[in-house]
């Protein structure tokens, strides 16, 4: 059975986001708001957990998941960053975009495309992501919590918790969110392409 923590929106309790930093680091597999829908997320380093995200979602092996930063200067120790493109990047962000650039060593290789070394970034304008991933010390390796045969992304902590009881091992419920997906870009080749149109404005990077 999941466990459920109610936090703040806007001030989200240091023991709660203390609680599921260690289930993180317990290898926990845990559902958490952003910006852009809730989210499953485990440690980087954590196969057992993106197998779990991949069976929940129904995702083959190739799907890529996104490594959600704290700041700027965390994602740029696991991506590349173009001087062309860095200002673009550092402007729209935090905010509900997904960058793919190329991976430095710091990303295990499983987690890559493995053509184009490349992997999906994102910082979320959103409080209770950005603590619990501060607090962790590294990314989280997440996907959007998209059930199979939907579009969107789960939006309420309270239906994610009946709806994955026992097959997470905590929610966290920071208040209803909306569903629309991040904007993707993909600006690997220095040259930012708008790959996805979501909650993000991609007008800046046309």
């Amino acid at each position: 059975m999941a466990r459920y923590l109610d936090v703040h929106p806007d001030n989200p309790q240091p023991r709660a986001i203390a609680q599921v930093v260690a289930m993180l680091g317990d290898g926990g597999l845990v559902a958490y708001p952003t910006d852009s829908g809730y989210a499953l997320g485990c440690r980087m380093d954590d196969r057992d957990g993106a197998d779990r995200i991949r069976r929940i979602r129904h995702l083959d092996d190739r799907h890529h998941f996104t490594l959600v930063c704290a700041d700027f200067a965390q994602l740029g120790q696991f991506v590349m960053v173009d001087n062309a493109v860095f200002r673009a990047i550092k402007a729209a962000t935090p905010g509900p975009y997904t960058f793919i650039l190329r991976a430095t060593s710091e990303v295990p290789r499983r987690l890559a495309h493995p053509r184009k070394k490349t992997v999906g970034v994102r910082i979320p304008d959103d409080t209770v992501a950005q603590a619990i991933v501060a607090a962790l010390g590294e990314p989280i390796l997440s996907s959007s919590l998209i059930l199979p045969g939907t579009s969107d992304a789960m939006t309420d902590g309270w239906q994610i918790k009946e709806e994955l009881d026992h097959v997470i091992d905590a929610v966290v419920d920071g208040g209803e969110r909306g569903s629309e997906p991040t904007t993707v870009i993909d600006a690997s080749d220095g040259v930012p392409e708008v790959v996805r149109v979501g909650a993000g404005d991609p007008s800046r990077f046309a």
